[in-house]
């Protein structure tokens, strides 16, 4: 039976997907992936000695430490103790959502500052922390830019990528009535006055992290702003929010990731703040919190960890996927319809949400393997949508349209006689219908392919006969279509 979920899921995405076709400021955005950030990715790593040898030694840390995750986290968790930190394990996100409230009120804290965190935007932290009556600002300024628009980030690096500079303004004038103009600087002046305010009220500031070490029980926040660093340091209280996947065993894997991790995301040879932290403020230190409280987030991790997909976890959220995505790069993040877009977000969301409400994602693919080729621990990306797109079929979530011709497909694909001859009749049908051996309008479903471009006629004889007399006389294989 067609799940109503997979048809509403799939017509969202689809009508999501043609408006960001027809915006022409998104467009424009999108457009300066390939020019900035998958560019700089390929030339950074083009210019590290040893590139692929180091993320094979990135990816068999990650493989290893998945594979002994519980003994990790037990590691961990003794060494932050031992530091004067507390560990809260979190189930899901409702659990990690009680948490940080339970430790914001058992405190009156009433203000909260926020560095940039995608797990945080996982379990919707900042509205379930609205709702408690404490209020929540981001200070990462692509955050501070979609939380004032009331957006969710549309990029794992860059939050507010899909707006252009002039809509920027638009959204800081219009929430602050300034009258600021497109220009990058003056916009960072403004927020930045804005945000010192914040920091210097803040009684509590929340982070997610990039990676756990374990025997230190540090956790490490890599970004390109200094609001890191005073979201860690000014407030009194600090609650790190972290995915159990983001372990490490040792301080000495850590640079094997910081190497990878930059040139993955921005093209840099390392981010320009590097922050570890271990624990509260000791005597004789100027800052720091006096608190520090570290959630654990499972949240479907751990049914991951067991399942066909377990490699899903091996990504350090750089965002190359999503920059070299020829489907990313024109519709953009929001379009997918959940906070981890792009291919990696075309596999975990389902993981995460369940393939239901998720449905059109794991099909957001060309199955190019351009993702897997950038991503910085050569997680198999195309194989793992395969791997959704299959168990949706298993948990009969597919459109029952879909499902029929995918089972038509496989029994003539099983009967190579019916293959011979549906693929002649197809070659001749499309025949009748091109120029020049192209055709220029499918019928039906297929009209999706030949509204931007067309499609080539099939071969009047197949490759098989070609080969045969390949086989027989020696004759070279050559194609007549003209290449378009």
């Amino acid at each position: 039976m067609t799940s109503k979920y997979a048809v509403a899921a799939h017509n969202e995405f689809i009508a999501a997907s043609n408006e960001a076709l027809q915006t022409p400021n998104l467009q424009l955005a999108l457009s300066r992936l390939g020019e900035t950030l998958a560019a700089g990715n390929k030339s950074a790593f083009e210019k590290l000695p040893g590139s692929s040898l180091l993320r094979d030694k990135a990816r068999a840390i990650k493989d290893e430490t998945l594979a002994q995750l519980d003994v990790h986290l037990q590691i961990l968790e003794a060494a932050v103790r031992a530091k004067g930190g507390h560990v809260h394990y979190a189930a899901d996100a409702a659990d990690a959502n009680e948490i940080v409230e339970r430790i914001a009120k058992e405190r009156g804290i009433r203000r909260v500052v926020k560095s940039k965190s995608m797990v945080t935007e996982e379990i919707h932290l900042n509205h379930h922390l609205e709702q408690a009556g404490i209020e929540v600002t981001e200070t990462d300024f692509g955050e501070f830019i979609i939380q004032v628009a009331g957006e969710r980030p549309s990029h794992l690096v860059g939050p507010a990528l899909h707006k252009t500079a002039e809509e920027m303004a638009v959204v800081l004038n219009e929430r602050f009535d300034q009258q600021l103009s497109k220009e990058p600087h003056e916009m960072a002046q403004f927020a930045r006055g804005y945000l010192r305010q914040k920091f210097a009220q803040a009684e509590m500031g929340v982070t997610g992290g990039n990676f756990l070490v374990a025997e230190t029980g540090t956790v490490v926040l890599i970004s390109n702003e200094g609001n890191a660093r005073l979201t860690t340091s000014v407030p009194r209280v600090m609650v790190s929010v972290v995915g159990i996947e983001k372990v490490i065993p040792q301080l000495s894997d850590l640079p094997i990731f910081l190497k990878v991790l930059a040139r993955a995301a921005t093209g840099q040879k390392l981010s320009i703040y590097t922050s570890m932290i271990t624990g509260p403020r000791r005597e004789g230190e100027g800052d720091g919190p006096e608190e520090f409280h570290l959630v654990l987030l499972d949240n479907g991790r751990s049914r991951i960890l067991g399942s066909p997909s377990r490699e899903s976890l091996f990504c350090i959220r750089c965002g190359a996927c999503l920059n070299i995505c020829p489907v990313y790069r024109k519709i953009g993040g929001h379009a997918y319809g959940s906070n981890y877009s792009g291919p990696i977000g075309a596999v975990i969301s389902p993981l995460y949400d369940g393939l239901k409400q998720t449905y059109h994602q794991p099909h957001a693919s060309s199955l190019c393997g351009a993702c897997q080729a950038a991503c910085p621990v050569k997680i198999q990306i195309p194989e793992l949508l395969i791997r959704n797109r299959e168990a949706q079929h298993e948990e009969k979530v597919a459109p029952a349209g879909e499902e029929l011709i995918y089972r038509l497909w496989s029994w003539v694909m099983r009967r190579p006689r019916l293959y011979r001859w549906a693929a002649r009749v197809g070659a001749w049908t499309m025949g009748a219908r091109a120029r020049q051996g192209w055709v220029a309008k499918l019928p039906g479903p297929l009209a999706g392919w030949t509204a931007h471009r067309d499609f080539p006629v099939p071969d009047a004889k197949p490759f098989r006969d070609r080969w045969a007399a390949l086989q027989r006389e020696d004759i070279p294989v050559t194609h007549p279509v003209t290449k378009r």
